[in-house]
């Protein structure tokens, strides 16, 4: 007779709840750890949603490719009130444990430069980062080769009849994307017959949600970093709240914001 399915054996909670391991025996620890785990788990889902939408808007199924987009927005919503409870964790708290992290940095998260290289922010330096972690370069190296989120979008727009050059529809996708003045005009003529292109229409305003929510992600970091640091470097070499205030302007989807301009 088979053992009855249970809470913990389904969620695997003895092995989940065996994961966090702090090097020191400071309490603040913990939490680091169990925020920073926490997060890679819902970027783990990210990536599960952003691969189904940009198949879904790769074969014209813009509508169904609606809902893996919301829930991205949304659990992207989540992570930034994440901010929040680590901010409870003063300078001098941190600095009681910091030493024992090294040179580690969440700058060093493979699944955030995954989900940016899916989004269409393609930048490969950041695959030095998994020199000792195969997999997890693999993972990276094929979301760079293949085309972003922002890529399919702009050709589900040329299927649609607008007029997009030969140029953007077949650059380099692992290459850094660099807005396209056709592009914009073909994203404005969206945005003033919203009646006639529809699908095309709303699924910019899915990503645009997305570019959204992914700024005030940032913006919240480089607070939190500031709150907690103030102007230190951060443990992985990088500037710290500089750098991070360097990522602000970053956006996915470009000409769905510079388009509100001429609009």
């Amino acid at each position: 007779m088979s053992t009855p399915m249970t809470y913990a054996r389904y969620l695997a909670l003895d092995d989940l709840l065996a994961c966090q391991h702090p090097l020191s025996d400071c309490d603040d620890e913990m939490l680091f750890i169990i925020i920073h785990q926490t997060k890679e788990l819902w970027l783990k889902q990210m990536i599960r949603e952003l691969r189904l939408a940009k198949s879904l808007v790769a074969g014209d199924a813009l509508v169904p490719a609606y809902k893996a987009l919301a829930r991205v927005s949304r659990i992207q919503a989540v992570m930034t009130l994440s901010w929040d409870i680590l901010s409870t964790m003063t300078l001098s708290d941190y600095s009681r444990f910091r030493s024992v992290l090294g040179p580690s940095s969440g700058f060093q998260s493979d699944q955030f430069r995954t989900v940016e290289y899916l989004l269409g922010l393609k930048d490969p330096r950041f695959l030095s980062y998994q020199e000792d972690r195969p997999a997890a370069r693999a993972a990276m190296e094929q979301a760079l080769a293949e085309p972003g989120l922002w890529d399919e979008a702009i050709r589900a727009a040329a299927r649609a009849g607008l007029a997009i050059p030969a140029d953007v529809l077949d650059r380099d996708v692992a290459s850094a994307y660099a807005p396209h003045a056709a592009v914009e005009a073909a994203f404005l003529t969206v945005y003033r017959e919203p009646e006639r292109y529809w699908d095309l229409y709303q699924l910019a305003e899915k990503l645009v949600d997305i570019d959204d929510a992914t700024a005030s992600w940032r913006h919240k970091h480089m607070l939190t970093v500031e709150r907690v640091i103030g102007g230190k470097r951060g443990t992985g070499g990088t500037a710290g709240a500089p750098y991070l205030a360097s990522t602000l302007s970053k956006r996915a989807f470009p000409e769905l914001w510079s388009l509100r301009t001429a609009l």
